[in-house]
């Protein structure tokens, strides 16, 4: 009973871990965005934003409407694919969501589609920064 309930433990708290390692995920071509990993350098990124790096929020429209990381566009996991049109492939794009997870399964599918250029900033609640509200 107890290796049971050591063994269950152990399984829940990797679980849990596992989901912090999507934070930093960088696809083939974006490594350079690695140096937006830290709050402060992705803030000084929306003051003095560059023209090919664009920040994305896949969490639902009303999550983002609540509060986003400024210059960030509204791309729902749930449509994000049906726009496709509006992502260039030539395009840097840093992604973020609640946790990372989601953010990570956006990258994924993103990659099959010949996406190369992805970040998984991981989740908003690091931004230590005030949000902005309704829509950009």
């Amino acid at each position: 009973m107890k290796i049971k309930t050591t063994v269950t433990i152990f399984t829940i708290l990797f679980t849990i871990n596992s989901w912090a390692f999507y934070e930093g995920y960088a696809s083939k071509n974006g490594d350079s965005l690695k140096d937006f990993i830290e709050p402060e350098a992705l803030f000084l990124l929306t003051e003095n934003p560059i023209d090919n790096i664009s920040i994305i929020d896949v969490r639902p429209e009303n999550a983002y409407q609540k509060g986003h990381i400024p210059t960030a566009l509204s791309f729902p996991s749930k449509n994000i694919m049906d726009r496709l049109n509006e992502l260039s492939t030539d395009q840097f794009y840093i992604i973020y969501c609640e946790t990372g997870i989601r953010a990570q399964m956006v990258i994924k599918k993103l990659e099959k589609s010949g996406y190369t250029k992805l970040l998984n900033w991981g989740g908003y609640k690091k931004w230590p920064y005030p949000l902005i509200t309704g829509l950009n």
